[in-house]
């Protein structure tokens, strides 16, 4: 079974001080081999920093407790995207993400545009978690439909797994109302909503291309700028788009397109806290609707480009 999933690591960075240990023992008149084991030569452990220091991100370091944690919440995000998630399976890996969150440090969600900055930032770490499978493993899946067909199915496990992942929050948020400990959390938990809901559709965007067999993106940060893009616009993705390229990153630019689209789509919902005062029923049925639509004028697009057989 392929999958086109990962993110790209950076290498380590250089020495802190540039100078081989050896030289330095060579200096004070001793030899190079003396105390080695009590000198060993320095190996980065992170990343450079601005100045060109490595910044160390060892497992017990701020730095790698951050990485771990973006990528447990990737991984939990990723969970929730599968096409045939038990109710209750849904709810455990939400109540999840959400202590994820809450671990991330989100006591400003209660705020529009802090809430609206962390999701933003929140869909760049996940993307490249996305699982996006390839038409082969597709087939294997779904054996017996032609194209179209598979489109059609992929495109309503979508919409049932966001509708899902609405009814989970909303309904939880809904019937609990009243308690103290759900009103603070419910800010986390509609930006966990979100992200959740957005990375479906990450998934969807993506599989959609390999059945029309337009190209995508295959590495890791490549194809989440693309996936990403694609999203914002409601369009296939062009490979002839600036930021698309070999070195792509998601930057300034990509993440102003991906927050002024977040904001259009759940802007509402980030302000008011809509989903949680109308209940499960219609929480599920927005998300449904919204990921139809995107999917409806994806799916336009992918049809024009496809490949003459």
């Amino acid at each position: 079974m392929k999958w086109r999933s990962g993110r790209d690591d950076a290498t380590a960075g250089p020495d802190r001080d540039g100078a081989d240990p050896a030289t330095h023992r060579a200096a004070e008149g001793r030899p190079a081999s003396d105390n080695a084991a009590a000198n060993p030569p320095h190996t980065p452990t992170g990343r450079p920093d601005s100045a060109g220091h490595d910044t160390p991100t060892g497992p017990d370091t701020p730095a790698g407790r951050e990485l771990a944690a973006r990528e447990e919440l990737g991984e939990t995000v990723a969970a929730l995207t599968a096409d045939d998630l038990a109710p209750a399976r849904r709810r455990q890996l939400l109540t999840r993400l959400v202590g994820q969150a809450r671990a991330r440090g989100v006591a400003d969600l209660f705020k529009p545009k802090a809430a609206l900055r962390w999701i933003t930032d929140t869909v760049a770490d996940v993307a490249p978690h996305v699982p996006v499978r390839d038409l082969a493993t597709l087939r294997q899946h779904f054996p017996g439909l032609d194209d179209e067909e598979l489109a059609e199915r992929l495109i309503r496990n979508a919409a049932r797994a966001t509708a899902g992942v609405g009814a989970a929050g909303g309904g939880v948020a809904a019937v609990e109302w009243v308690a103290t400990p759900t009103l603070l959390s419910a800010p986390v938990l509609l930006a966990a909503e979100t992200v959740v809901v957005v990375a479906i559709e990450l998934k969807l965007i993506g599989e959609l291309h390999e059945i029309y067999r337009v190209p995508i993106p295959a590495a890791g940060a490549q194809r989440a700028v693309a996936l990403v893009q694609s999203w914002a616009g409601q369009r296939g993705i062009n490979p002839m788009t600036p930021g698309v390229g070999v070195s792509a990153v998601l930057g300034t630019a990509a993440r102003k397109e991906l927050r002024d689209s977040l904001l259009k789509r759940f802007g509402r919902n980030l302000t008011t806290l809509g989903p949680f005062l109308t209940g499960a029923a219609v929480a599920g049925y927005l998300n449904r609707r919204s990921t139809l639509a995107l999917a409806g004028q994806l799916r336009g697009d992918l049809r024009r480009r496809r490949p003459k057989r």
